[in-house]
């Protein structure tokens, strides 16, 4: 941001201060990374200062890389959801989109290939955008439960769509965390603060690179 400039005068007068931007005013201008997401991105049951986009953030800061982070998980969100609320969300500009979705269709049983083209809607909306944000996909996995020709096809979706869209893939957002039962909540099923510290690390290998190289 360019410093206010001095007003006319005596050349005396030329070395006043320059005014400060205010925190708003940064913010403003700032590019933005933004988390298009479930409960897990919004972190359900947490301060939103533990969630993962929130720990991103603190890691973007240190090392002077000058994004602004947008949290846009919503609990309870479908792939046909986040769909639904993109266009909306992309009327700001976003220089990083991060989509983590997928998770509450298959808790629900919904078709592979449904998640699957709901997923690649949202990839090829965000990149007819003007100007496209760079794509993070972050992939999940589905319940044991659903059997292993479900389990098989849910995986799948997430490479196939990162290779066909050119996004970058994030292999799945819970390594390391899901099932152990000390980084949960009582659910079972949302990361607790220390989850989402994990989930930050594995999220910042992929995500950092796609930042430096702006």
């Amino acid at each position: 941001m360019m410093a206010a400039l001095a007003a006319c005068g005596p050349v005396e007068d030329k070395a006043k201060p320059a005014s400060t931007p205010s925190p708003e005013a940064v913010l403003s201008t700032s590019p933005v990374v933004l988390f298009l997401g479930t409960s897990l991105t919004a972190g359900q049951g947490l301060d939103p200062e533990e969630a993962y986009p929130a720990l991103i953030q603190k890691k973007i800061d240190a090392a002077g890389l000058g994004y602004r982070v947008v949290n846009a998980g919503v609990g309870g969100d479908t792939s046909a959801d986040a769909l639904g609320r993109l266009d909306w969300l992309l009327r700001q500009r976003v220089d990083v989109l991060v989509v983590e979705t997928g998770a509450n269709d298959a808790l629900r049983g919904q078709d592979p290939a449904a998640i699957k083209e709901n997923i690649r809607a949202i990839l090829h909306e965000a990149r007819a955008h003007a100007p496209a944000p760079r794509l993070v996909l972050v992939g999940m996995e589905a319940p044991r439960n659903l059997g292993p020709d479900y389990v098989r096809r849910f995986h799948a979706l997430y490479p196939e769509l990162a290779r066909e869209t050119g996004s970058v893939l994030v292999p799945f957002l819970l390594e390391g965390v899901g099932g152990v039962e000390s980084l949960n909540q009582a659910d079972g099923i949302h990361p607790t603060a220390a989850g989402h510290q994990r989930m930050a690390e594995t999220v910042w290998r992929v995500l950092e690179p796609v930042l430096r190289k702006g």
